[in-house]
């Protein structure tokens, strides 16, 4: 079983992802969206955070863990990888080899949410393992908010959208990371408004993407239960109309939620 946590709905996401990439494996989910979003806490708060959480999804069957948080993935991966003893995969680290992999002008842009680009963790991975990239970030603090009132299709988000997008359009960009899960539901928006040479890099599918390579190398890990009876179980901390609301936009179909 595959094990998801978020600090908030957008993980939902990478979820998503999994159902379609690893239809044959069962998933476990954990929102949770009672706390603080981690944008909010201190690195030794979000460190106990992803302990916390981690431990619940391997408590209930996981066997692989997926950090769907930015801020829990830049801060506390590490710290999991070495409590824990189970495979722990990060949103951050597969979407950064994969902008490089597709980038041939080394100039790659980012997005995301104020935390998330002023961190740093993105474009410092990126040239950190690879210093001849130009990296340029652009913070977009009001897209998540829209997003989770339900406004996607709105004329005041196209416009805002635009806005952020402006100053990267200028960049000769060839690459663009979505850095926060919640913006795969945008993609449709941002490639106009970026432009359809640029290549998107959806950090949710990216993570998705590597677990099924490293399941593909341990073919062991997919339990026999699981292949004749796939369990995915979504819960949520806080369930409440607008994450029941987003978890439908997400999977296109009304998906169960289950409290803690």
């Amino acid at each position: 079983m595959i094990g998801v946590f978020d600090s908030t709905i957008g993980g939902l996401t990478i979820a998503r992802a999994f159902e379609q990439l690893l239809p044959r494996h069962s998933l476990l989910y954990l929102g949770d969206t009672a706390r603080a979003s981690c944008e909010n806490m201190g690195n030794a708060d979000i460190v106990q955070y992803s302990i916390e959480n981690t431990k619940f999804l391997i408590e209930n069957g996981a066997k692989i863990i997926v950090i769907g948080c930015n801020s829990a993935a830049g801060t506390a991966a590490e710290t999991v990888r070495q409590t824990f003893d189970v495979p722990v995969f990060d949103i951050i680290t597969p979407a950064v080899q994969e902008a490089v992999r597709v980038s041939h002008c080394k100039r790659i842009g980012i997005i995301g949410t104020h935390a998330t680009i002023a961190s740093n963790i993105y474009s410092d991975t990126v040239t950190g393992l690879f210093p001849e990239y130009k990296v340029f970030s652009k913070s977009c603090p009001l897209l998540v908010p829209l997003i989770e009132e339900g406004w996607i299709s709105k004329k005041e988000t196209k416009m805002i959208l635009k806005k952020y997008l402006s100053s990267l359009k200028n960049r000769q960009l060839d690459t663009l990371i979505l850095g926060c899960n919640h913006y795969s539901l945008l993609k449709q928006l941002i490639q106009p408004r970026i432009g359809k040479k640029v290549t998107l890099v959806d950090s949710a599918f990216e993570v998705a993407k590597e677990v099924r390579s490293f399941l593909q190398d341990v073919p062991d890990m997919l339990l026999p239960e699981e292949i004749s009876e796939v369990r995915r179980h979504y819960f949520i901390t806080r369930l409440t109309e607008t994450t029941e609301y987003v978890a439908e936009k997400i999977f296109a179909r009304p998906t169960l939620l289950q409290l803690t």
